[in-house]
Protein backbone atom coordinates (compact mmCIF):
# COMPACT_ATOMS: atom_id res chain seq x y z
CA UNK A 1 0.00 0.00 0.00
CA UNK A 2 2.33 2.29 0.79
CA UNK A 3 4.79 1.19 -2.35
CA UNK A 4 1.48 2.17 -3.78
CA UNK A 5 1.16 5.66 -2.74
CA UNK A 6 4.64 6.22 -3.25
CA UNK A 7 4.58 5.18 -6.85
CA UNK A 8 1.44 7.88 -7.61
CA UNK A 9 3.27 10.56 -5.87
CA UNK A 10 6.56 10.02 -7.89
CA UNK A 11 4.26 9.77 -11.37
CA UNK A 12 2.37 13.31 -10.13
CA UNK A 13 5.69 14.96 -9.33
CA UNK A 14 7.24 14.06 -13.34
CA UNK A 15 3.96 15.42 -14.34
CA UNK A 16 4.26 18.94 -12.86
CA UNK A 17 7.83 18.91 -13.60
CA UNK A 18 7.16 18.26 -17.42
CA UNK A 19 4.26 21.30 -17.76
CA UNK A 20 6.68 23.46 -15.96
CA UNK A 21 9.18 22.65 -18.32
CA UNK A 22 6.96 23.09 -21.31
CA UNK A 23 5.30 26.69 -19.81
CA UNK A 24 9.35 28.01 -19.30
CA UNK A 25 9.69 27.06 -23.06
CA UNK A 26 6.90 28.87 -24.72
CA UNK A 27 7.42 31.76 -22.43
CA UNK A 28 11.69 31.97 -23.94
CA UNK A 29 9.72 31.67 -27.74
CA UNK A 30 7.50 34.24 -26.70
CA UNK A 31 10.07 36.73 -25.74
CA UNK A 32 12.35 36.21 -28.76
CA UNK A 33 10.06 36.56 -30.89
CA UNK A 34 8.99 39.94 -29.02
CA UNK A 35 12.62 40.77 -29.18
CA UNK A 36 13.25 40.02 -32.94
CA UNK A 37 10.07 42.00 -33.69
CA UNK A 38 11.36 45.08 -32.03
CA UNK A 39 14.28 44.88 -33.61
CA UNK A 40 13.08 45.01 -36.96
CA UNK A 41 11.14 47.80 -36.29
CA UNK A 42 14.08 49.66 -35.09
CA UNK A 43 16.25 48.66 -38.30
CA UNK A 44 13.18 49.49 -40.73
CA UNK A 45 12.56 52.71 -39.04
CA UNK A 46 16.59 53.31 -38.94
CA UNK A 47 16.71 52.14 -42.96
CA UNK A 48 13.52 54.81 -43.56
CA UNK A 49 15.74 58.13 -41.67
CA UNK A 50 18.45 57.34 -43.71
CA UNK A 51 17.05 57.05 -46.87
CA UNK A 52 15.02 60.57 -46.07
CA UNK A 53 17.95 62.40 -44.71
CA UNK A 54 20.14 64.35 -47.12
CA UNK A 55 22.79 67.19 -47.13
CA UNK A 56 21.44 70.81 -47.10
CA UNK A 57 23.35 72.95 -49.53
CA UNK A 58 23.11 76.07 -50.81
CA UNK A 59 23.62 76.55 -54.80
CA UNK A 60 24.85 78.91 -57.53
CA UNK A 61 24.18 79.37 -61.78
CA UNK A 62 27.42 79.28 -63.84
CA UNK A 63 27.14 82.59 -65.42
CA UNK A 64 29.08 84.31 -68.37
CA UNK A 65 30.82 87.24 -67.74
CA UNK A 66 32.99 89.60 -69.26
CA UNK A 67 35.74 89.10 -66.87
CA UNK A 68 39.48 90.41 -66.55
CA UNK A 69 42.17 87.71 -67.17
CA UNK A 70 45.77 87.28 -66.51
CA UNK A 71 47.81 84.45 -67.57
CA UNK A 72 50.78 83.75 -65.60
CA UNK A 73 54.23 82.81 -67.10
CA UNK A 74 57.87 82.17 -65.21
CA UNK A 75 61.11 82.24 -67.42
CA UNK A 76 64.44 83.85 -67.27
CA UNK A 77 65.99 87.25 -67.75
CA UNK A 78 68.28 87.97 -70.51
CA UNK A 79 69.48 90.77 -72.22
CA UNK A 80 67.63 92.61 -74.79
CA UNK A 81 71.18 92.72 -77.17
CA UNK A 82 74.02 90.87 -75.36
CA UNK A 83 77.27 91.78 -77.28
CA UNK A 84 80.71 90.81 -77.03
CA UNK A 85 83.19 93.68 -77.14
CA UNK A 86 87.07 92.22 -78.64
CA UNK A 87 89.69 93.23 -80.11
CA UNK A 88 90.71 93.99 -83.38
CA UNK A 89 94.49 94.56 -82.95
CA UNK A 90 96.18 91.56 -81.80
CA UNK A 91 99.82 90.64 -80.30
CA UNK A 92 99.20 94.17 -78.39
CA UNK A 93 99.61 94.07 -74.48
CA UNK A 94 96.30 95.80 -71.98
CA UNK A 95 97.97 99.09 -70.53
CA UNK A 96 95.20 99.90 -69.16
CA UNK A 97 91.45 98.78 -68.27
CA UNK A 98 89.16 101.73 -67.64
CA UNK A 99 85.85 99.96 -66.74
CA UNK A 100 84.71 97.25 -64.85
CA UNK A 101 82.08 94.64 -64.22
CA UNK A 102 77.96 96.52 -63.43
CA UNK A 103 79.34 99.86 -65.20
CA UNK A 104 77.42 101.44 -67.10
CA UNK A 105 79.32 103.02 -70.49
CA UNK A 106 78.37 105.47 -72.85
CA UNK A 107 79.02 105.77 -76.72
CA UNK A 108 82.45 105.98 -77.50
CA UNK A 109 84.07 105.78 -74.13
CA UNK A 110 87.31 104.00 -73.84
CA UNK A 111 87.21 100.58 -72.18
CA UNK A 112 90.90 99.13 -72.78
CA UNK A 113 94.12 101.09 -73.56
CA UNK A 114 96.59 98.93 -75.84
CA UNK A 115 100.36 99.59 -76.13
CA UNK A 116 100.34 101.46 -79.25
CA UNK A 117 104.58 102.81 -79.27
CA UNK A 118 105.64 100.67 -82.17
CA UNK A 119 102.27 101.74 -83.99
CA UNK A 120 102.92 105.66 -83.22
CA UNK A 121 106.33 104.64 -84.63
CA UNK A 122 104.87 103.00 -87.82
CA UNK A 123 102.85 106.04 -88.19
CA UNK A 124 105.29 108.35 -88.28
CA UNK A 125 107.53 106.21 -90.92
CA UNK A 126 104.22 105.82 -93.20
CA UNK A 127 103.41 109.50 -93.07
CA UNK A 128 107.05 110.25 -93.94
CA UNK A 129 106.57 107.60 -97.07
CA UNK A 130 103.61 109.76 -97.95
CA UNK A 131 105.47 113.40 -98.03
CA UNK A 132 108.32 111.14 -100.26
CA UNK A 133 106.07 110.03 -102.52
CA UNK A 134 103.94 112.88 -103.05
CA UNK A 135 107.07 114.73 -103.56
CA UNK A 136 108.29 112.29 -106.24
CA UNK A 137 105.00 112.07 -108.05
CA UNK A 138 105.18 115.95 -108.00
CA UNK A 139 108.30 115.84 -110.12
CA UNK A 140 107.17 113.10 -112.28
CA UNK A 141 104.18 114.93 -113.09
CA UNK A 142 106.50 118.06 -114.18
CA UNK A 143 108.96 116.22 -115.91
CA UNK A 144 105.95 114.75 -118.05
CA UNK A 145 104.86 118.38 -119.00
CA UNK A 146 107.69 119.09 -120.05
CA UNK A 147 108.39 115.95 -121.76
CA UNK A 148 104.95 117.07 -124.03
CA UNK A 149 105.87 120.65 -124.56
CA UNK A 150 109.23 119.23 -126.32
CA UNK A 151 107.58 116.73 -128.07
CA UNK A 152 104.67 119.16 -129.58
CA UNK A 153 108.00 121.09 -130.83
CA UNK A 154 109.55 118.22 -132.77
CA UNK A 155 112.40 117.83 -130.06
CA UNK A 156 112.05 114.96 -128.16
CA UNK A 157 111.25 111.74 -129.78
CA UNK A 158 108.31 109.54 -128.94
CA UNK A 159 109.61 106.80 -126.65
CA UNK A 160 111.04 109.44 -124.45
CA UNK A 161 107.09 110.81 -124.25
CA UNK A 162 106.46 107.33 -122.88
CA UNK A 163 109.22 107.08 -120.32
CA UNK A 164 107.84 110.05 -118.95
CA UNK A 165 104.18 109.00 -118.87
CA UNK A 166 105.03 106.05 -117.79
CA UNK A 167 107.70 107.15 -114.73
CA UNK A 168 104.70 109.27 -114.01
CA UNK A 169 101.88 106.77 -113.12
CA UNK A 170 104.45 104.81 -111.06
CA UNK A 171 105.18 107.50 -109.18
CA UNK A 172 101.49 108.09 -108.97
CA UNK A 173 101.02 104.26 -107.65
CA UNK A 174 103.67 104.54 -105.22
CA UNK A 175 102.09 107.60 -103.58
CA UNK A 176 99.23 105.69 -103.45
CA UNK A 177 100.40 102.97 -102.03
CA UNK A 178 101.92 105.09 -99.44
CA UNK A 179 98.74 106.72 -98.29
CA UNK A 180 97.44 103.09 -97.96
CA UNK A 181 99.84 102.04 -95.51
CA UNK A 182 99.56 105.27 -93.45
CA UNK A 183 96.11 104.79 -93.17
CA UNK A 184 96.09 101.09 -92.25
CA UNK A 185 98.81 101.96 -89.80
CA UNK A 186 96.43 105.04 -88.33
CA UNK A 187 93.48 102.40 -87.92
CA UNK A 188 95.27 100.03 -85.78
CA UNK A 189 96.84 102.92 -84.36
CA UNK A 190 92.97 103.53 -83.29
CA UNK A 191 92.31 100.50 -82.54
CA UNK A 192 94.71 100.11 -79.59
CA UNK A 193 92.34 102.15 -77.82
CA UNK A 194 89.11 99.90 -77.53
CA UNK A 195 86.05 101.85 -77.13
CA UNK A 196 82.35 101.48 -76.61
CA UNK A 197 80.30 101.61 -80.20
CA UNK A 198 77.35 101.95 -78.56
CA UNK A 199 75.86 102.62 -74.71
CA UNK A 200 75.08 99.69 -72.28
CA UNK A 201 75.66 97.84 -69.03
CA UNK A 202 78.71 95.81 -68.96
CA UNK A 203 78.07 92.55 -67.41
CA UNK A 204 81.32 90.28 -67.77
CA UNK A 205 84.84 91.13 -68.12
CA UNK A 206 88.07 89.13 -69.33
CA UNK A 207 90.88 91.06 -69.53
CA UNK A 208 93.63 92.00 -67.26
CA UNK A 209 96.27 94.64 -67.51
CA UNK A 210 99.64 93.23 -69.05
CA UNK A 211 97.81 90.90 -71.01
CA UNK A 212 98.52 90.01 -74.49
CA UNK A 213 95.56 90.31 -76.23
CA UNK A 214 94.75 88.43 -79.29
CA UNK A 215 92.96 89.69 -82.23
CA UNK A 216 89.25 88.93 -81.95
CA UNK A 217 89.39 88.28 -78.21
CA UNK A 218 86.30 88.93 -76.38
CA UNK A 219 87.15 91.40 -73.45
CA UNK A 220 83.46 92.36 -72.26
CA UNK A 221 79.98 91.43 -72.72
CA UNK A 222 77.58 93.94 -72.68
CA UNK A 223 73.67 94.62 -72.67
CA UNK A 224 72.88 96.83 -75.40
CA UNK A 225 71.00 100.32 -73.65
CA UNK A 226 71.03 98.22 -70.44
CA UNK A 227 67.73 96.95 -71.84
CA UNK A 228 66.81 93.42 -70.06
CA UNK A 229 63.74 91.25 -71.09
CA UNK A 230 61.88 88.21 -69.99
CA UNK A 231 61.62 85.32 -71.95
CA UNK A 232 58.81 84.20 -70.42
CA UNK A 233 57.52 80.48 -71.04
CA UNK A 234 53.88 80.15 -71.97
CA UNK A 235 51.48 76.74 -72.73
CA UNK A 236 50.55 76.79 -76.18
CA UNK A 237 46.69 77.23 -75.11
CA UNK A 238 47.28 80.32 -73.77
CA UNK A 239 49.73 81.67 -76.46
CA UNK A 240 47.15 82.80 -78.20
CA UNK A 241 45.52 84.93 -76.44
CA UNK A 242 49.05 87.39 -75.60
CA UNK A 243 50.03 90.27 -78.15
CA UNK A 244 52.76 92.59 -77.95
CA UNK A 245 51.82 95.44 -76.46
CA UNK A 246 49.95 94.15 -73.30
CA UNK A 247 51.21 95.17 -70.15
CA UNK A 248 52.75 92.60 -67.46
CA UNK A 249 54.06 92.52 -63.37
CA UNK A 250 57.48 91.01 -63.25
CA UNK A 251 57.87 89.46 -59.77
CA UNK A 252 61.39 88.01 -58.39
CA UNK A 253 62.11 86.49 -55.16
CA UNK A 254 64.90 88.42 -54.67
CA UNK A 255 64.37 91.72 -56.43
CA UNK A 256 60.65 92.31 -55.89
CA UNK A 257 58.17 93.40 -58.90
CA UNK A 258 58.88 95.25 -61.71
CA UNK A 259 56.23 96.67 -64.85
CA UNK A 260 56.90 95.54 -67.96
CA UNK A 261 55.12 95.33 -71.64
CA UNK A 262 55.28 92.19 -74.29
CA UNK A 263 57.29 93.20 -76.71
CA UNK A 264 57.07 89.95 -79.53
CA UNK A 265 55.60 86.73 -79.41
CA UNK A 266 57.66 84.21 -80.78
CA UNK A 267 55.86 82.24 -83.67
CA UNK A 268 57.41 78.87 -82.58
CA UNK A 269 56.12 76.32 -79.58
CA UNK A 270 58.43 73.79 -78.58
CA UNK A 271 58.09 70.21 -79.34
CA UNK A 272 58.61 68.61 -76.49
CA UNK A 273 57.47 71.44 -73.68
CA UNK A 274 54.14 72.42 -75.79
CA UNK A 275 55.63 76.40 -74.79
CA UNK A 276 56.08 79.51 -76.33
CA UNK A 277 58.19 82.28 -75.46
CA UNK A 278 56.65 85.60 -74.83
CA UNK A 279 59.05 88.03 -74.43
CA UNK A 280 58.37 90.94 -71.94
CA UNK A 281 60.77 93.78 -72.36
CA UNK A 282 61.45 95.48 -68.29
CA UNK A 283 61.11 99.06 -68.20
CA UNK A 284 62.76 101.60 -65.89
CA UNK A 285 65.72 100.59 -63.43
CA UNK A 286 64.10 97.31 -62.08
CA UNK A 287 66.95 95.79 -60.08
CA UNK A 288 67.01 92.24 -62.22
CA UNK A 289 69.38 90.90 -63.59
CA UNK A 290 70.73 88.78 -66.70
CA UNK A 291 70.15 85.26 -65.54
CA UNK A 292 67.54 85.51 -62.82
CA UNK A 293 64.23 83.68 -62.67
CA UNK A 294 61.33 85.57 -62.41
CA UNK A 295 57.42 85.26 -63.24
CA UNK A 296 55.34 87.75 -65.09
CA UNK A 297 51.51 88.34 -64.61
CA UNK A 298 50.61 89.18 -68.33
CA UNK A 299 47.04 91.13 -68.61
CA UNK A 300 45.65 89.90 -71.75
CA UNK A 301 42.27 91.72 -71.00
CA UNK A 302 38.77 91.04 -70.53
CA UNK A 303 36.82 88.63 -72.33
CA UNK A 304 33.90 86.64 -71.58
CA UNK A 305 33.94 83.44 -69.67
CA UNK A 306 31.91 80.93 -67.67
CA UNK A 307 32.36 82.25 -63.97
CA UNK A 308 31.15 80.30 -60.34
CA UNK A 309 31.25 81.55 -57.33
CA UNK A 310 35.14 81.06 -55.70
CA UNK A 311 33.75 79.46 -52.44
CA UNK A 312 32.59 76.61 -54.98
CA UNK A 313 36.04 75.67 -56.18
CA UNK A 314 37.56 72.35 -53.96
CA UNK A 315 40.15 70.25 -55.16
CA UNK A 316 39.43 66.06 -55.05
CA UNK A 317 42.58 63.80 -55.68
CA UNK A 318 44.86 67.22 -56.72
CA UNK A 319 42.00 68.08 -59.63
CA UNK A 320 40.00 71.00 -58.85
CA UNK A 321 36.48 71.05 -59.53
CA UNK A 322 32.91 71.60 -58.60
CA UNK A 323 30.11 69.45 -57.50
CA UNK A 324 27.44 69.80 -59.92
CA UNK A 325 23.18 69.34 -58.65
CA UNK A 326 21.79 66.81 -61.63
CA UNK A 327 18.43 64.82 -61.65
CA UNK A 328 17.15 63.86 -58.16
CA UNK A 329 19.56 66.59 -56.30
CA UNK A 330 22.42 64.32 -56.94
CA UNK A 331 25.46 66.03 -57.22
CA UNK A 332 28.64 65.23 -59.39
CA UNK A 333 31.99 66.33 -58.66
CA UNK A 334 32.94 68.18 -62.27
CA UNK A 335 36.86 69.12 -62.50
CA UNK A 336 37.50 72.33 -63.85
CA UNK A 337 40.36 74.55 -65.24
CA UNK A 338 40.94 77.47 -63.55
CA UNK A 339 41.61 80.67 -66.05
CA UNK A 340 41.58 83.40 -63.23
CA UNK A 341 40.21 83.94 -60.31
CA UNK A 342 38.71 86.67 -57.74
CA UNK A 343 37.80 86.60 -54.05
CA UNK A 344 34.49 86.65 -55.15
CA UNK A 345 34.34 85.52 -58.87
CA UNK A 346 36.41 82.79 -60.70
CA UNK A 347 36.45 81.90 -64.53
CA UNK A 348 36.88 78.02 -65.21
CA UNK A 349 36.53 76.17 -68.31
CA UNK A 350 35.09 72.44 -68.28
CA UNK A 351 32.00 73.83 -67.13
CA UNK A 352 28.91 74.50 -69.34
CA UNK A 353 26.98 77.65 -68.17
CA UNK A 354 23.42 77.64 -66.40
CA UNK A 355 25.04 74.83 -64.53
CA UNK A 356 23.58 74.44 -60.90
CA UNK A 357 27.37 74.54 -58.51
CA UNK A 358 26.93 73.34 -54.60
CA UNK A 359 28.45 76.54 -53.10
CA UNK A 360 27.81 75.83 -48.74
CA UNK A 361 28.66 72.47 -48.09
CA UNK A 362 30.22 70.97 -50.79
CA UNK A 363 33.28 69.81 -48.69
CA UNK A 364 31.00 67.46 -46.84
CA UNK A 365 29.56 65.84 -49.92
CA UNK A 366 30.56 62.57 -52.21
CA UNK A 367 30.08 61.35 -55.49
CA UNK A 368 26.27 60.52 -56.06
CA UNK A 369 24.80 62.31 -52.40
CA UNK A 370 21.59 63.46 -52.36
CA UNK A 371 21.19 67.12 -51.65
CA UNK A 372 18.55 69.52 -50.11
CA UNK A 373 19.27 73.15 -52.09
CA UNK A 374 18.17 75.79 -49.83
CA UNK A 375 16.09 78.25 -50.68
CA UNK A 376 16.91 82.15 -50.28
CA UNK A 377 17.13 83.84 -47.02
CA UNK A 378 13.67 85.65 -47.62
CA UNK A 379 11.93 82.51 -47.98
CA UNK A 380 12.74 81.05 -45.54
CA UNK A 381 12.37 83.45 -42.72
CA UNK A 382 8.54 82.83 -42.86
CA UNK A 383 9.13 79.14 -42.49
CA UNK A 384 11.77 79.21 -39.57
CA UNK A 385 9.66 81.45 -37.42
CA UNK A 386 6.19 79.56 -37.96
CA UNK A 387 7.45 76.87 -36.00
CA UNK A 388 8.28 79.68 -33.10
CA UNK A 389 4.57 80.64 -33.19
CA UNK A 390 3.36 77.24 -31.95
Amino acid sequence: MAQTTAAGTGDRLKTTLRGGAAVLGACALLALAACSGHGGDDAAEGEGAGGASSQTVTVAVATTQDLARTITASGTVNAWEEVPVGAEAGGLTATAVYVDEGEYVRQGQALVQLNNDLLRAQLAQQEAAVSSAEANAERESAELGRARELRERGFLAQASLDLAISEQRAADAQLASARASLSETRTRLNQSTIARPFSGLVISRSVTRGQIVPAGTELFRIVRDGRLELDARVPETELGLIRAGQSATVNSDGVGSATGRVRIVTPEVDSQTRLGVARIALTGNSGLRPGMFARADIDVGASPTVTVPTPAILYRENRAGVYVVGNENRVTFQPVEILARTDERSSVDGLPEGARVVVQGAGFLGEGDRVTVAQPARAAAPAATAPAAE
